[in-house]
C-alpha cells in the first residue's frame, strides 16, 4: 500500500535537477509477501489503486464503514493526486475509473453524501484539482456532474433544503 508516500517521493526534485530534462524512474519494492517485487512507480500505483480505490470490495466495506468510511476513501482519492504531483505516476484512468464509481453512480453517491458529505466534498474538491492542474484529462460533461454534486454538498453541509 503505497498510497501516503508520495509525500517523500523525490521524483519530480530529481526531474528538475536533470540537465537533459529527462523524467529519472522512480522503482517501489514490494515486500508484503515473501516473494519481493520490484515494479516502477507507476505501475505500483496502478495496482495500488486497483486493490483499493477501484476495488468494489474496498468501497462497499468502507461504505459499511459509515462516516469515517467515507473520509478513508475520500483520503485514497487525495493521495491519487498526491502521486499526480509528486511523481505523475498516475494514469488517467484511474480518475476517469473512480469518478464513474464514486461520483457517475448516483446510488454511491447518495451514500456517500448521506454518511459524509464534508468527505465526498473533499473528493469532489480533488477531482477538480486534478482536471484543473492537467492530471486528469476528462468531459466537460464530467466537470459540469462534479460541480452539480460539489453544490449538494455544499448544501446538504449548510442545511438547504430547496425541496421545502
Amino acid at each position: 500500500d503505497v498510497s501516503h508516500y508520495f509525500d517523500s517521493d523525490p521524483t519530480k526534485v530529481v526531474e528538475g535537477l536533470r540537465k537533459d530534462g529527462k523524467k529519472p524512474s522512480a522503482f517501489i519494492a514490494d515486500t508484503t509477501t515473501a516473494n519481493a517485487q520490484v515494479r516502477s512507480l507507476s505501475a505500483q500505483v496502478r495496482l495500488d489503486s486497483r486493490t483499493k480505490l477501484l476495488n468494489p470490495k474496498f468501497y462497499e466495506a468502507a461504505l459499511k464503514g459509515g462516516y469515517e468510511g467515507v473520509r478513508e476513501i475520500s483520503k485514497r482519492m487525495r493521495y491519487t493526486l498526491g502521486w499526480s504531483t509528486t511523481a505523475g505516476a498516475v494514469d488517467n484512468f484511474v480518475y476517469e475509473d473512480a469518478n464513474e464509481t464514486y461520483i457517475a453512480d448516483e446510488d454511491i453517491r447518495r451514500r456517500m453524501l448521506d454518511k459524509n458529505p464534508d468527505a465526498l466534498r473533499d473528493m469532489v474538491q480533488t477531482f477538480l484539482e486534478a482536471a484543473s492542474k492537467g492530471y486528469w484529462d476528462t468531459s466537460e460533461e464530467n466537470l459540469e456532474r462534479l460541480r452539480d454534486v460539489y453544490q449538494e454538498c455544499e448544501d446538504r453541509i449548510e442545511g438547504v433544503d430547496f425541496t421545502a
